[in-house]
């Protein structure tokens, strides 16, 4: 079973049997919260992104993506075009501490968070560098134009449990099933996460199967 936009929406409306218009209206946003809960507590390699992009000589600054969350590596061409040199994340103070004077160049070693829209480089590039960006990203909502998603085909249990859990806390309903509601999502969610932190990321022939621990 998978959900469309349409789909889910519609089945958000029967298990909560309810269409009045102000319900309806939100139900766009019960999903987003949903989807964003499980951006913030499972590792999927959807949630990741690479990007290239160019370290341009004697300018400290890099821009980031527009959806960029955070940083799982940021890397540099060498000039070998073979060899990457991986950047060290370092607060923003260290960097100017450590390259006070942002005219003088040489070989990036460090990168840290400048503000919501730039990377901080030091030292300045001393050439132009193509870079590698490797980051945690958020994908299009299933609410968007497309109206599918990934964890709309996916995880669908996790979707439809996490938006009927916004639902019932914007309905003020019966606490006995929300608190169902509540269950249900936590265990499709542990379940979504063994997967993207077991199955989806380790090789049966080299580590074994990925036993979960019963409780």
């Amino acid at each position: 079973m998978s959900y469309t936009q349409t789909t889910l929406k519609q089945a958000i409306q029967d298990y909560a049997e309810n269409d009045e218009t102000t319900f309806v209206n939100n139900l766009d946003n019960f999903i987003r919260n949903a989807e964003e809960k499980i951006l913030k507590l499972v590792d999927l390699d959807v949630f990741r992104r690479n990007v290239a992009a160019v370290m341009t000589t004697g300018n400290r600054f890099l821009s980031q993506p527009t959806d960029y969350l955070a940083t799982f590596s940021l890397s540099y061409n060498n000039g070998s075009g073979t060899d990457h040199v991986f950047l060290e994340q370092k607060d923003v103070n260290f960097l100017q501490t450590y390259w006070p004077t942002s005219s003088t160049t040489g070989a990036p070693r460090y990168y840290g968070i400048f503000d919501v829209d730039n990377f901080l480089i030091a030292p300045t590039p001393d050439q132009d560098y193509t870079v590698e960006l490797h980051y945690y990203y958020r994908p299009a909502s299933i609410t968007g134009a497309a109206g599918t998603s990934w964890l709309g085909e996916n995880a669908p249990d996790a979707l439809l449990y996490g938006s009927l859990v916004e639902a019932y806390i914007f309905m003020k309903g019966d606490p006995n099933l929300l608190q169902m509601y509540k269950q249900q999502f936590e265990e499709a969610a542990l379940r979504l996460k063994n997967y993207g932190e077991g199955v989806e990321n380790t090789e049966a022939y080299r580590d074994g199967l990925v036993r979960i621990q019963k409780t």
